[in-house]
């Protein structure tokens, strides 16, 4: 008897089990917005999906991922956070300090992970501390205007008659100024004059370099902010008309056929800003988690465009190079 009831137990537990195997509730599905201000996905944006993956995120299953891009024209920035803010999402990652300007207007509750926003995001009044960030921002800044002088120093280190030295720049971006500052103090310890470029758009690109000839610029800075970096295909071909060396603030500029570049490791950002989601989406508020600054840089030379400008870059800098394109 004991047989049969135990027989009839296990039939009855096999009956049910699928019943409530198929009664499992769906993994939750979580909405982040992404923005940025430039075009499409890029390396960046690929680490960052790539850390979220390794977190357990997959797109389609448990994550959607709204992006906003703004093309290199920043006054749809606002127009694109009010969309992620009426979609809802659950967290929004911001790449840029205009971008996440732009959505701390937008919202004050949804949670916002900053991807390289100003190096002094206290003074633009993003947060409130870097240590206890309050409100709903948190993230990682980008130092690129303290390395500013980092990069002057490394050109004059490569092509050491450099005299003068054209810095382009957007007009319309605050951190140009602060870059131009930065540099302008390592040209007085190095002994270079700068030549500063302002442009206001694509279309004056050809006028600012006439402007870097008739100085007489014997080499170029450029910062990547605003449309310089969604623009850069374009500017790194009529760099190619002045044939000078040029000194980029990122490595994107590098890879098709800029000469070299100093920055931060804008991948390692990314897969940073990621982790930071993860923790928010787990229940982390914003204002306690404490602001991140980057700790990795890489200087990358072009040996190839190096040579076609007939320019030679010293052994020792080719040691020093975390990348070199041959």
């Amino acid at each position: 008897m004991t047989t049969i009831v135990l027989l009839i137990t296990l039939a009855l537990g096999l009956l049910v089990t699928p019943l409530v195997a198929h009664a499992q509730p769906p993994p939750k599905m979580y909405r982040i917005g992404y923005i940025v201000g430039t075009g499409g996905w890029d390396a960046t944006g690929e680490a960052f999906k790539q850390r979220l993956r390794e977190l357990g995120y997959t797109e389609g299953q448990n994550l959607i991922i709204e992006a906003r891009f703004a093309h290199g024209q920043g006054a749809r920035l606002a127009a694109l956070a009010a969309e992620l803010v009426q979609l809802k999402v659950d967290c929004i990652v911001a790449r840029g300090t205009s971008a996440t300007r732009a959505v701390k207007q937008a919202t004050s509750t949804i949670p916002i992970v900053m991807a390289g926003a100003s190096s002094d995001p206290v003074r633009l009044g993003l947060i409130t501390s870097l240590a206890r960030p309050g409100g709903n921002i948190t993230g990682i800044i980008d130092i690129a205007e303290q390395l500013a002088g980092k990069r002057l120093e490394l050109l004059k280190e490569a092509f050491p008659h450099l005299a003068r030295v054209g810095h382009l720049s957007d007009k319309h971006i605050s951190a140009s100024a602060t870059d131009l500052q930065e540099v302008e103090a390592a040209a007085r310890r190095v002994g270079v004059r700068i030549q500063p470029l302002q442009v206001q758009g694509p279309e004056e690109l050809e006028q600012a370099f006439r402007a870097a000839r008739e100085a007489r610029a014997e080499a170029l800075i450029v910062v990547h902010h605003g449309f310089l970096n969604s623009h850069r295909e374009r500017l790194v071909q009529l760099v190619d008309t002045i044939r000078l060396p040029v000194m980029y603030a990122h490595s994107d500029f590098v890879k098709i056929g800029g000469l070299m570049s100093y920055a931060d490791d804008r991948l390692d950002r990314a897969r940073r800003a990621a982790t930071y989601v993860d923790k928010i989406l787990k229940g982390a508020k914003p204002a306690d988690l404490p602001v991140e600054q980057p700790t990795t840089f890489e200087l990358v030379l072009n040996l190839k465009t190096a040579e076609a400008l007939g320019l030679t870059i010293p052994s020792h800098l080719l040691f020093q190079a975390d990348e070199v394109i041959r």
